[in-house]
């Protein structure tokens, strides 16, 4: 599903932020991507979404080489990732409805298959029943779950998220990872950038470790 071939990324010339990255990731699997603060998770993450392209090697997805794309290609390159991230990023002027409802919005897609798409996800998160709520009048974790239920709404078949839990308490963590995994075995590729190391171990999938921009490891949580 992804691969990184040599993979380095630089900015302004001077600043390195990911050096000499090979690793492969398979259809359906479920990840970690740990390290420190600057030592590259956002900037590969960045690289997977096509938001950046890579000062050398190669980035494949789906078996498409993503410098390759043409600009006119990758808006639709990216209906095929759904995003979620730590401080979720919705609408408050819209409900929740609306916010998860806009990537197919944006698309086109006919009100009522929206509609129906739409309450499945919040279904699928827990929230049908605040679907004309605000996000204002949800806790952090619900809107936390709101940004899943909007990343996943296309059926994305790769999920990413960073750092979905870093403004979560431990319970609440563990409730959104548990969402991560649910989708995960319905056959959606799920990669996780998180600094949190204890609810890793628990859960026991592949981490891939990042230092300084370097891949110092990669295997099932310790």
């Amino acid at each position: 599903m992804i691969a990184f071939e040599h993979v380095g990324k630089r900015y302004g010339g001077r600043f390195e932020a990911l050096a000499d990255i090979n690793f492969r990731v398979e259809r359906g699997e479920m990840l970690f991507l740990t390290g420190h603060s600057g030592a590259g998770k956002s900037s590969l993450l960045r690289l997977v979404m096509r938001l950046e392209r890579p000062s050398r090697g190669r980035v494949l997805v789906a078996g498409h080489d993503l410098d390759r794309l043409h600009i006119s290609q990758v808006p639709y390159y990216r209906r095929q990732i759904g995003v979620v991230f730590q401080d979720h990023q919705l609408l408050f002027d819209r409900d929740i409805f609306a916010n998860v409802a806009l990537p197919l919005t944006i698309q086109g897609v006919e009100p009522a298959d929206a509609a129906r798409r739409v309450r499945a996800a919040l279904d699928k998160v827990g929230l049908l029943h605040r679907e004309r709520a605000l996000p204002i009048e949800l806790s952090t974790g619900e809107q936390q779950r709101v940004g899943i239920a909007r990343a996943v709404v296309n059926k994305p078949a790769l999920l990413l998220a960073d750092e979905p839990t870093g403004n979560l308490d431990p319970q609440l963590s563990a409730d959104i990872m548990r969402l991560f995994e649910d989708f995960n075995r319905i056959g959606t590729t799920v990669m996780v950038a998180s600094h949190d190391l204890a609810l890793i171990a628990r859960l026991r999938h592949r981490v891939l470790k990042l230092r300084d921009g370097r891949l110092i490891g990669d295997g099932e949580a310790a």
